[in-house]
This record gives C-alpha cells, structure tokens and sequence, in this order.
C-alpha cells in the first residue's frame, strides 16, 4: 500500500498563519503595548535607583487567573456572535436559492416575468448587505435590475431589503391574478421570500444590539490595573527583562481583548475576520443566473 505524500502546502499552513500580518489585530495593539513596554522600562530605572522591595507575585496569580476567564467569556460571547451571523447568511444563500428555484418551477411562462424575478431575488443579497454594512454598491444592483429608476429608488429606501421583499411580492401576486401561478405553489414560494426577511431582521438585532458597555468598561480597567502592577511585582535584575515580559503579557491580553471586540460586529467591514459579505452575495448572484440560463437552454 502506498503511504501518502506529505502535502507543502499543509505544512507551510501553520508558518503562513503564524506570521501572518495582513488581517491580523496585532498591528491595533502595537501603540498599547508599546506604552506599558516604557512605563515597564520607568518601573526598573526607578528600581534601580532605590531597591525597593517589589510586590507578593502570587496576588497577581490570582487576578490573573480571574481576568483570563472573564477574557474568555467575552471571546466566546464575540464569537457566538459571530457565528450566528454566518448561518443566518447561510440561510438567506438556501432561501433565495429556493426562491428561484420554485419560481421558475411553477411561475408563469412569462420570459419578462422570469427574468425580473431572478434578477430582483438575487439584488434581495445585495439590498441585504448594504443595509447591514452601510455601503452603497451601485455597480451590483445595476448588474441585475439594468433599470437606473429602479436602482435609484431602491438605494433611496430607508430598508432596501423590504423594498425588495416587497416587489418580489407584488409580483408573485401579479402571477396568481394573471393564473400563471396556482395558490399553493404562490404560498409555497413566498414562505421562502418571508424567510428572507426573517433572515435579514436576526442579523439586525446582532447589528443593533451591542454587548453590555459595562462588561467592556470593567474588563479593560482590569486589565489597566493588572498591567500597571505586574512590573511592580517582577523582581528581575537584568534592566531589560521587565519591560519585555510586560510587553509579552500585554500582548496576550490585548489580543484576547481585541478578538472579542471584532467579532462583536461582524459586519462591519472595518474589523478584522469580518463576514465576507460580498464573497456570500457573489456566490448567490452566480448560482441565480445560473439557475436562469439553465431555465432557457432547451432540453436535451
């Protein structure tokens, strides 16, 4: 049996991440660092100069202990965060796939009717992102609505996804007068438009809903505190020592303190690991056409 070949790719995977600087928090916390690195530096001129006795380290232990598990929850609670958003986004990609696909299974024969359904279900992600990011992405909607007016007054919506649900429902209800839809498939398939703004109206209350300021403020003047006693605490002889492991310690936290706080918005596009939104809504946009091209090509 022959053994399988080590892949180079996998194993430069961890030296990649490792020193990975381009979407790294490293670079925000540098100046902090940096700033309790010198006070450290302070800290040993002042001890050299006047021997005075240094601090009971093993208090320190055990408030350091204490700030790593409220450093801990505030992580988990970012990233609970963070992940309930990417499955909500998950399923606005399986709504709208499902969207399209019962409409051109039991919409009218219409080919202007079709088109303008696709096209406005895929701009659904688009209104969607925009509303959660605050960009305002022209180049998208005029890809898909190939309408300027249209465009125009849907960038001027003060909910452009509402605006969206509320022109795929009008023409879901043009179908059913006209009898090109029957009413369980037209219930059927706007269970799946309805889903969408579900979707959408989960991912506004993670938006709108931040995480107790209270928490933030204690833990970061925990974490000021720990930092402005622990050189007081080091008895270390070499002039160098106590400003390095300062640092080293600060960066620990901070960075703990810092992956909280960027996965507390994931959507904000600004921060560091947010959710590719516009990757997601590439995807949709593409397996929609997709489905439409397909719609017209004849059967073999």
């Amino acid at each position: 049996m022959q053994k399988a070949q080590p892949n180079p790719t996998k194993s430069l995977a961890f030296w990649q991440d490792a020193l990975a600087w381009r979407g790294a928090i490293t670079v925000k916390i540098l100046p902090r660092i940096a700033l309790f690195g010198a006070y450290a530096f302070l800290v040993a001129l002042v001890h050299r100069r006047y021997h005075w006795a240094g601090a009971d380290p093993i208090h320190l232990g055990y408030t350091g202990g204490f700030l790593a598990l409220l450093l801990t929850l505030r992580t988990g609670t970012g990233y609970d965060r963070w992940w309930e958003a990417r499955k909500l986004w998950g399923g606005i990609v399986n709504q709208s796939r499902n969207l399209a696909i019962g409409a051109l299974a039991y919409g009218p024969k219409d080919r202007v009717w079709r088109h303008q359904f696709i096209r406005w279900t895929a701009s659904f992600c688009h209104a969607a992102r925009q509303n959660l990011t605050g960009e305002r992405d022209v180049e998208a909607l005029e890809r898909l609505l190939g309408d300027p007016r249209a465009v125009r007054e849907l960038l001027a919506a003060e909910h452009k996804p509402i605006r969206v649900a509320g022109r795929l429902a009008r023409q879901l209800r043009q179908a059913r007068e006209q009898g090109g839809l029957d009413g369980f498939a037209m219930l059927a398939i706007d269970r799946e438009r309805a889903a969408l703004i579900d979707h959408v109206g989960s991912c506004e209350r993670i938006l709108r809903t931040a995480l107790p300021r209270v928490h933030s403020i204690k833990l970061r003047r925990f974490i000021l505190l720990y930092l402005l006693a622990l050189p007081l605490a080091l008895e270390i002889s070499q002039l160098w020592m106590r400003p390095l492991l300062t640092m080293l310690v600060a960066y620990l936290l901070f960075a703990i303190d810092q992956i909280g706080h960027e996965l507390e918005n994931p959507f904000d596009t600004g921060r560091a690991s947010h959710l590719p939104l516009r990757a997601i809504c590439g995807t949709i946009e593409a397996d929609l056409m997709t489905l439409l091209a397909d719609d017209e090509c004849p059967e073999a």
